[in-house]
């Protein structure tokens, strides 16, 4: 054995031998559970259901606050859920991811001098999805108004004390957010100091964002002052963003900064509310987004898993571990060779993809 290695191999088993179990234990819950990313947006769903919320509202509230607190994900380009209706016994899947910009074509970019679309800045974004996945959830299986619901992130937009995760994450990539001048103003909040970002525990303030969030709630609370209905003033909301004022302040400082987006493009754009894929793995049903999301190849790997027998092999044995990684080669594959948008030409083959024959014909 090289010396290298001995070293590697005696530090790994000497840290086996002081590590120590974890502090998360299981949490059990009797009426509700509120999961999330961030502390502060699970209390935010906690709140909800306190207030005799459902879990989509629950789950709306957790999402905007979330949003709120994370600098990469924000209240972008994409948000999906899959939400088991008790009334109907079936899953529903809402497909609210942003679209490319109708000018991002092929011919576009070749002519700027890009093999790709950039990895960042204005010219790689999407529509905003978030918002209007909030409001079609809400609207059609909450029971809270958008008020309620965004009353959370609000607070949280207003100021609160940021974790030193995204703090140090901000601080990590200012180079590139001095790029962009809004998010220069709104993440650095230090300029020309040696560290440019929040402190861990600062209070970090978004203005902008809770401008926007106040705007969306006077649209609904004006539809609902003319005995517009709860879904109607929710989508009023909906309206606001995507087609009025809000909307055209958006496409400004997108375009300001060298974006495509236009207002048609975000008037045309809508959430989806679409059928959901799923698999039965040993008698549990697994549900999945389509293939516009690489879900569908979790459902593929678990069939061909299922022709296993794992129990025996034992619990990251050697083999177990190469079976399950060679399961996941072969799914991701075809993920890679076939799966695409399910609304533009071809079809993907997801029924023959999600078959029980074909998994047991891979397997070998």
């Amino acid at each position: 054995m090289k010396p290298v290695f001995f070293i590697a191999f005696l530090f790994f088993s000497i840290s086996r031998m002081f590590a120590q179990p974890t502090q998360k234990p299981p949490l059990h819950g009797k009426n509700w559970m509120a999961i999330t990313g961030k502390p502060l947006a699970a209390t935010a769903g906690a709140a909800i259901f306190q207030k005799g919320g459902n879990a989509v509202d629950a789950a709306c509230a957790m999402l905007a606050a979330t949003c709120t607190m994370w600098d990469v994900l924000s209240w972008g380009g994409e948000t999906q859920a899959l939400i088991y209706n008790p009334k109907t016994k079936k899953v529903i899947a809402i497909n609210a991811m942003g679209v490319a910009p109708t000018g991002a074509t092929v011919d576009f970019f070749k002519m700027k001098g890009y093999s790709f679309p950039p990895e960042y800045g204005p010219l790689a974004a999407t529509t905003p999805g978030t918002p209007g996945g909030i409001c079609l959830m809400l609207a059609n299986y909450g029971t809270k108004s958008l008020q309620e619901v965004l009353e959370p992130a609000m607070q949280l937009a207003a100021g609160y004390p940021i974790e030193a995760q995204t703090a140090n994450s901000i601080e990590r990539n200012k180079a590139r957010i001095k790029e962009w001048p809004y998010s220069r103003k709104t993440f650095l909040t230090h300029p020309g100091e040696k560290r440019e970002a929040p402190e861990a525990g600062e209070i970090f303030v978004q203005k902008d964002l809770l401008a926007t969030l106040n705007k969306m709630i006077e649209a609904e609370q004006q539809a609902l002052q003319q005995k517009k209905s709860r879904k109607v003033a929710i989508m009023a909301a909906y309206d606001r963003f995507y087609k009025g004022d809000i909307a055209k302040e958006f496409v400004r400082g997108c375009q300001e900064q060298g974006g495509l987006i236009t207002l048609q493009d975000l008037a045309n754009w809508k959430p989806i509310e679409e059928e959901a894929v799923h698999t039965n793995y040993k008698g549990i049903d697994v549900y999945k987004m389509q293939s516009w999301t690489q879900g569908p190849f979790l459902l593929q790997a678990l069939n061909i898993l299922e022709n296993f027998d794992l129990k025996k092999m034992g619990y990251n044995s050697s083999q177990y571990i190469h079976t399950v990684y060679q399961a996941m080669n072969l799914s991701f594959a075809d993920r890679d060779f076939y799966y695409g948008d399910p609304y533009m030409p071809p079809v993907e083959p997801i029924k023959g993809l999600l078959s029980k024959d074909y998994a047991k014909n891979v397997r070998h």
